[in-house]
């Protein structure tokens, strides 16, 4: 996959060396920005091992809404086991805010299915820009060992050469490890807008995504560098 390539590329060219809070200096670069057309297929990356089954398991268990890691465990599934407290419970879960976003009203504490809300608007309003989906919950992320990495994702219909509609994606990521979690994190949303265009009846289109901080930690940048290397016709 050619964009991923290329995001590696820049950050091992351009990143500047940065401690941070895990005690290992990562290359790190500023706003990385790529985008995918997904009628050329589904953007599974296969320059290393991919897991197509946590993918798929970590990805409703988001969908769900659930705090805990049960559905996880049940498949084998280990992405959340160092975040979760000796019950299972993981209170920065994505799918937490997705579904049970907290708000308030008329002083009451009350909850947004964020999700539900997109699905609605979609069918009822497809050229909406208002089709947002936020993890990011300021008092949660201000005190969680784990704040949202995927920080909030956006849904927008545009239309081909035909003027059919199209269902795109676009992804703002606040941190990204290029090495180890950008594979599964195009793969999960790419099959996060399959799964909505089935529910709304919109062809998927184009994944956009915006790196705030992209970042590979120096004790794999051999290992992405000789990943890049090896590729044929690079």
């Amino acid at each position: 996959m050619q964009q991923y390539l290329d995001v590696i590329r820049r950050v091992l060219e351009s990143g500047q060396r940065k401690a941070n809070r895990t005690g290992v200096d990562t290359l790190s670069t500023f706003n990385v920005n790529y985008q995918i057309d997904l009628r050329e297929g589904f953007p599974l990356l296969t320059t290393k091992e991919i897991s197509w089954k946590n993918i798929v398991v970590e990805n409703l268990w988001f969908l769900s809404g659930d705090t805990r890691i049960d559905l996880l465990r049940k498949h084998g599934c280990k992405f959340w086991e160092p975040w979760a407290d000796d019950n299972g419970l993981v209170p920065s879960a994505y799918g937490n805010f997705w579904r049970n976003f907290p708000v308030h009203e008329d002083g009451q504490a009350a909850f947004n299915d964020q999700i539900r809300y997109v699905v609605d608007e979609l069918r009822a309003r497809p050229q909406s820009r208002r089709l947002v989906v936020s993890a990011w919950a300021p008092g949660n992320a201000q005190t969680s060992a784990l704040p949202p990495c995927h920080a909030f994702w956006v849904m927008n219909v545009q239309h081909d050469e035909h003027g059919d509609p199209l269902l795109c994606l676009h992804l703002t990521q606040r941190s990204c490890d290029v090495a180890l979690g950008l594979p599964y994190n195009i793969a999960g949303y790419a099959f996060l807008l399959e799964l909505i265009s089935r529910f709304t009846g919109i062809k998927p289109g184009y994944f956009g995504h915006t790196l705030i901080d992209a970042h590979i930690y120096t004790a794999k940048a051999d290992g992405s560098m000789a990943e890049y290397d090896h590729i044929p016709g690079l």
